[in-house]
């Protein structure tokens, strides 16, 4: 299990620096309705990463098992060659896109984010684990799961640390905010400056890195 928790480390936090639902969750606790819709935007964001990297984990039971403890499945480390490439070019594209568009203007539906009700906020934070490179990170860490041949208790286990550390970045600012919200609202308008100038490119890069990992591994296990 240590291994698959060692394995699940850096994709988790690749989730947790990822500029979108960070965005989201400043706009929405610097907004008037911060207090009513926060919540339910970070239930919504823990609650569809735990069914989507579990839905991967299932997924990645139909890979045959490996034959010798020592030898991982063939199919799983192909698996994890094709989403780590997948991530290099979702990287990438980012890349491109940031150097294209350095503006600070905001996507229009996440400048609107701050006008959503509960129900909303907690349909849109659900749905944004569903994105392409959300999807990858999580197929990735189904693959680790998968690999590690562990029980249905250690897989849980382990789901439960990646999304503890994937969710951290949005539950953290929430709970502070809630517990001081003046204290937090100096900080809240710094973090939001600063992944408006920086976010395509950290988050660009930090996906290439992962992917290049799993890449490596996937290399490693053939």
């Amino acid at each position: 299990m240590l291994g698959a928790i060692g394995h699940i480390l850096p994709i988790a936090v690749a989730v947790a620096i990822s500029s979108v639902p960070i965005m989201a969750t400043v706009l929405i606790l610097l907004s008037p309705k911060g207090r009513r819709t926060a919540l339910p935007f970070l239930i919504g964001w823990v609650l569809g990463m735990a069914v989507i990297v579990t839905l991967c984990t299932l997924g990645a039971q139909a890979i045959p098992a490996p034959r010798s403890d020592r030898r991982p499945a063939t199919a799983i480390a192909i698996a994890e060659i094709l989403v780590g490439i997948g991530l290099v070019v979702v990287a990438i594209v980012e890349w491109r896109r940031a150097r294209r568009h350095p503006s600070d203007a905001l996507p229009k539906w996440l400048a609107s984010v701050d006008k959503l009700g509960p129900w909303s906020a907690f349909g849109i934070a659900f749905a944004l684990n569903f994105r392409p490179k959300g999807l990858l990170l999580a197929i990735a860490a189904g693959l680790a799961i998968r690999a590690g041949n562990l029980s249905v208790g250690e897989s849980a286990i382990v789901i439960g640390i990646y999304t503890i550390i994937g969710a951290s970045s949005v539950g953290v600012p929430v709970i502070l905010a809630l517990v001081d919200p003046k204290g937090m609202q100096p900080r809240l308008l710094d973090m939001k400056e600063w992944i408006m100038r920086n976010h395509g490119t950290v988050t660009a890069l930090i996906v290439l890195i992962i992917g290049v990992v799993i890449i490596g591994a996937g290399l490693a296990n053939l």
